[in-house]
């Protein structure tokens, strides 16, 4: 099995959630069936396809753990597609045309006005040859013969020839189109999977027709829905969602993976520590026809189950080089971005801000102070401090509770406060209790 994703430039140069998606379908989809995926690298717009962006691409895909087994860049087989265009050229599958932008855009307002479909109506085999025009060419589809094909997600698709447009695959300037150079590629690499947006359907059609006129096995073909947010389809064009901002943000990897890998299916979205884990539960079966709201909310909250589910092991190369495994165990559940580890860990390594408290509970503080003293620190602190307050003081629920809170960490919420008082032991536990005390 061979799985293939296209990228092209876009206005940012880096992945946009959109085709995020499609490459972790296609990703997974190879490595579930322990096949290949390959990566190519849309490049044959010279304007628009740059060094930076084809480093950009490669470092987002590293980034997100989609790292192909193989890139190739299109540009680098223009001998390739020259021949098999001579070879459609001769047997008349491709054929010369001569229309400007303008006389196209005429004749398909003329055709809509009519109530018409506004497909290309071809010129007579011996229609006389504009003086001083240079062609354009399309490939021409058979219209005797309907486009059927099963798609892994939309099921049976059907695609009457005759109201397609014969597709443009090269340009007056000789430059290429991708539905042909695709087709070429996926050919010659023995491609046999391809996970696409469903706005490419009627372009699949037509390649279908193009695989067989090279007389190659088309792949199958799998269109997921398109992927959507509050303002409308999601589109590099508009500047999308893409990795830079996902990275800005502080989120994982992982979390944005989670939630594109589910968004669409009627599997419930949740954290994934491992891409392979990921792989196991592609399930196209599960895949719907409506389209996929993303939401970057939906990220933010995955990104916080996922760290509070990540083993130590997973994030120690990007803690403080004194924070230990006990201190990630403690911290964890508190994050909502791996950043916020570092503000946290004060609570167990540093000094906090004494906190202001009302008279009432400064005389509290002091008292636990003396009570902390007396305790047995061996056994379970925190437990025997309370119970002793409890028997001394007569308060109890957040009476009890919320002093002692603010005191030692400066804060009306965080880590479990047995693990914490344990973790930061006697001397800190008095040092806090007596600043918020005397403060």
């Amino acid at each position: 099995m061979t799985v293939v994703s296209r990228f092209a430039p876009s206005p940012t140069g880096r992945l946009h959630v959109g085709n995020i998606r499609t490459a972790l379908h296609n990703f997974l989809f190879a490595r579930q069936h322990g096949g290949r995926f390959l990566l190519r690298i849309d490049d044959t717009d010279r304007e628009r396809s740059t060094a930076e962006f084809d480093q950009a691409i490669r470092e987002d895909l590293d980034w997100l753990g989609l790292t192909p087994d193989a890139i190739f860049r299109q540009s680098e087989r223009f001998d390739l597609y020259e021949r098999e265009f001579e070879r459609l050229k001769a047997a008349g599958r491709v054929y010369a045309c001569y229309e400007t932008p303008e006389e196209l855009d005429l004749r398909r307002k003329i055709l809509l006005g009519r109530g018409l479909p506004p497909v290309y109506e071809r010129k007579p085999l011996d229609a006389a040859v504009p003086e001083c025009r240079t062609p354009h060419w399309r490939f021409r589809l058979d219209h005797d013969r309907p486009i059927v094909w099963t798609d892994l997600i939309r099921g049976e698709q059907r695609f009457d020839p005759k109201l397609l447009s014969d597709p443009v695959v090269r340009r007056e300037d000789g430059s290429w189109l991708y539905l042909l150079p695709s087709v070429i590629d996926d050919a010659d690499m023995g491609v046999t999977h391809i996970v696409r947006g469903e706005d490419h359907v009627s372009n699949s059609a037509a390649q279908l027709q193009m695989f067989e006129a090279l007389g190659a096995t088309p792949p199958q073909l799998a269109h997921e829905a398109l992927l959507v947010a509050a303002e409308g389809k999601l589109s590099k064009r508009l500047g999308s969602l893409g990795v830079q901002q996902i990275r800005e943000e502080g989120l994982e990897p992982l979390a944005l993976l989670s939630v594109l890998a589910r968004l669409g299916t009627s599997q419930p979205v949740e954290p994934f520590t491992r891409v392979d884990e990921l792989a196991a539960t592609l399930d196209f079966a599960h895949f719907g026809r409506a389209p996929a709201h993303f939401d970057l909310h939906d990220v933010e909250l995955i990104n916080a189950r996922l760290l509070h589910g990540m083993d130590y092991a997973a994030v120690a190369d990007r803690l403080p080089a004194d924070a230990m495994e006990a201190d990630w165990t403690l911290l964890r559940p508190n994050l909502q971005r791996l950043s916020d580890f570092e503000q946290w860990f004060e609570l167990v390594s540093g000094d906090i801000v004494a906190p202001d408290l009302s008279d009432d509970d400064r005389r509290f503080v002091i008292v636990a102070e003396a009570q902390a003293q007396q305790i047995d620190w061996s056994g379970e602190p925190w437990r025997d401090l309370t119970e002793a307050l409890k028997a001394s003081t007569g308060r109890k629920g957040k009476a009890l509770f919320m002093p002692l809170r603010l005191a030692l960490t400066g804060r009306e919420h965080g880590p479990e406060m047995s693990a914490l008082v344990k973790r930061i032991g006697k001397e800190l536990t008095l040092t806090r209790l007596r600043a918020a005390g005397t403060h």
